[in-house]
C-alpha cells in the first residue's frame, strides 16, 4: 500500500509536469495509480469478511497498476527516450536510497541530474583538447554518456522501477490469498459452510 501510494504521489506530479492536463492520457494515469491504491486498501479491509473479494480487490490493483506501467513506457518511446533496465547504474542508485516519499524523488532526480552534468563536463574536451582524447565518462550513465538525463527520462523510469516492485508484490500477494482462500476460505464462505452444516443436520 505505502509503495502503491508513493506511486500514486510521483504520478500526480509526473503527469502535471510532463503531460497535457486536457488530455485523456493525463486522467487515465492519475486514475489508474489512484486504483491501485484504493483496492489494495479496500481489498485490504474486506479479507476479514471474504477472500474472495480480497483477492478481487487485489487484482484489479495489479491490473491498474500494469496500465500505468505501460503508459510509462509509451511516454518514453513516443519522445524516443531510453527505458533503462533494472542493473543500470542510474536505477541502482535510485533503489539505493530507498525513496519513500516524493519529496526524496525529487531530490534523487536533482542529484542524478547533477552528477551526470558534472561527469559530463569533467569528459568534455577543452578548446586545446582535441575530440579523439576524449575518454567516455564513469559508468554513470551506464556507459559513455555525454548528455544530461532529462528530469522526465529520470522520473519516468523511477516509477517504472517501483511499477516492477510493485507488480512482483502484488503477484506474491495474490498467490498467498489464493492459498489461503484454497484452505480455509474468508468468513463469508466459512459461515456458508456452518449453515449448510446445520441445514443438513436438521
Amino acid at each position: 500500500f505505502q509503495l502503491a501510494r508513493l506511486i500514486y504521489d510521483v504520478t500526480v506530479r509526473f503527469c502535471d509536469l510532463y503531460i497535457d492536463k486536457r488530455s485523456r492520457t493525463h486522467d487515465q494515469m492519475v486514475q489508474a495509480a489512484r486504483s491501485g491504491v484504493q483496492n489494495i486498501a479496500e481489498g485490504s479491509e474486506a479479507s476479514a469478511t471474504s477472500k474472495k473479494t480480497e483477492m478481487k480487490l487485489t487484482g484489479v490493483a495489479k491490473a491498474s497498476l500494469e496500465e500505468l506501467r505501460l503508459d510509462y513506457q509509451d511516454f518514453l518511446r513516443h519522445r524516443s527516450l531510453e527505458e533503462w533496465p533494472p542493473e543500470h547504474p542510474i536505477l541502482l542508485r535510485f533503489k539505493a536510497r530507498r525513496c519513500s516519499t516524493l519529496e526524496q524523488v525529487q531530490t534523487w532526480v536533482k542529484d542524478e541530474r547533477e552528477l551526470a552534468r558534472t561527469t559530463t563536463d569533467k569528459h568534455r574536451p577543452t578548446p586545446t583538447q582535441p575530440k579523439a582524447q576524449t575518454k567516455p565518462s564513469v559508468k554513470v550513465c551506464g556507459g559513455p554518456c555525454l548528455s544530461v538525463p532529462s528530469p522526465a527520462q529520470l522520473a519516468a523510469n523511477a516509477a517504472l522501477s517501483l511499477l516492477n516492485v510493485c507488480r512482483d508484490l502484488l503477484k506474491r500477494q495474490l498467490e498467498a490469498q489464493a492459498a489461503a482462500f484454497e484452505k480455509e476460505g474468508g468468513f463469508t464462505e466459512r459461515l456458508y459452510r456452518v449453515r449448510s452444516q446445520r441445514r443438513r443436520k436438521s
